[in-house]
């Protein structure tokens, strides 16, 4: 696939994301166009103990239903799904969604690179992941892994993102598709 290209027929959009990126995701997310034909998983490092559910906070800001993922829930086209905190997030072959207690990555859980790879090794070639600001490495092998399999990576411009350390781990190891804003990476969203 071309360097620029997207696959024409996303069947997930994976984001992930750390400090600095939730403020990205107010931005992004309430932009997609309301009848998208894919799957949205957010994976967002934030503490296990917050009394707000993200579902809602972020179903008040868009049309499409949004949804915290459970054990075994089925990922349905046309939703925004995020990882629950304190639990990394895998796909399953049958598109569904196991949570894992183990130990942290990158010292998190939720890790981004562990559902990047999850991602990945279902959709293959019609996954299109998104990584935003963060101050660790989580995330960057992940990307990398999508772009060997023929996925499609973007990386927030470092320049940018509040926090500028996971987008440059990426850029230090591989090369995305895209380094785009947030305003780019909305406008080729609601290409697809």
């Amino acid at each position: 696939m071309e360097k620029n290209k997207i696959n024409p027929k996303i069947e997930i959009l994976v984001i992930g994301g750390s400090a600095g990126s939730f403020e990205v995701l107010l931005q992004i997310l309430p932009k997609i166009k309301f009848d998208i034909d894919f799957v949205v998983l957010v994976v967002l490092h934030r503490k296990h103990n917050s009394n707000t559910s993200i579902a809602d906070l972020f179903g008040n800001k868009t049309s499409i239903p949004v949804y915290e993922c459970e054990d075994k829930d089925s990922l349905v086209p046309g939703n925004i799904y995020f990882a629950p905190a304190d639990y990394h997030l895998l796909i399953e072959k049958d598109r569904t969604v196991s949570l894992d207690y183990s130990e942290k990555e990158n010292y998190s859980r939720p890790a981004i690179d562990i559902t990047f790879k999850s991602a990945s090794d279902v959709f293959k070639e019609k996954t299109l992941a998104v990584l935003l600001s963060g101050a660790n490495r989580d995330g960057a092998n992940g990307l990398k892994y999508i772009s060997q399999n023929y996925g499609t990576t973007i990386v927030q411009d470092p320049n940018e993102a509040e926090i500028s350390t996971m987008p440059n781990e990426a850029l230090k190891i591989f090369e995305p598709n895209y380094i785009l804003g947030f305003k780019e990476i909305i406008k080729l969203i609601n290409s697809l």
